[in-house]
């Protein structure tokens, strides 16, 4: 398959690529929906902000961009889902592709981040939270955006 041989593997995992200060927003793909978080201008903290309906690519890419423009976003961190024994599976082929396709449409940095395990931790945050089961699918997305995102902001040297 050709997307293979363009994506390297180590494409996007450079966290020094993107800015020390300014908003960065995370996003969690799936294939329905796309949980959204932002982190504050001094990058401590992440915050779920909404979840997107996944629709055709150009109408994503408008979606993606609008929500970048909105918090004057200096940097994209996108959940690479890993299967639990850490080796990828299709999805994380396709969130690649995915990457790749942002990276060649917006001018900032797009970078991966490991994502196992982030929707079952946000279900957990939320319970915790006290919110309803019934609520729970609706905000898991962007809460699992927001764990994304603030393992990258730990994982910064």
């Amino acid at each position: 398959m050709q997307d293979k041989e363009i994506l390297n593997p180590e494409q996007f995992t450079d966290p020094s690529s993107t800015p020390g200060l300014g908003r960065l927003v995370a996003l969690d793909l799936g294939t329905k929906w796309i949980g959204v978080a932002v982190s504050d201008e001094q990058q401590i903290i992440a915050t779920p902000v909404r979840t997107i309906e996944r629709k055709s690519w150009k109408k994503t890419l408008v979606a993606v961009k609008d929500i970048l423009a909105e918090f004057d976003a200096v940097g994209l961190v996108i959940g690479l889902p890993y299967n639990s024994d850490g080796t990828e599976s299709e999805m994380s082929q396709a969130v690649r592709r995915l990457a790749r396709n942002f990276s060649l449409s917006l001018t900032i940095p797009i970078v991966l981040q490991d994502e196992r395990v982030t929707s079952y931790e946000a279900r957990q945050r939320l319970w915790a939270r006290g919110v309803e089961l019934k609520d729970t699918k609706s905000l898991v997305d962007s809460e699992a955006a927001a764990i994304i995102l603030s393992d990258f902001l730990s994982s910064r040297p």
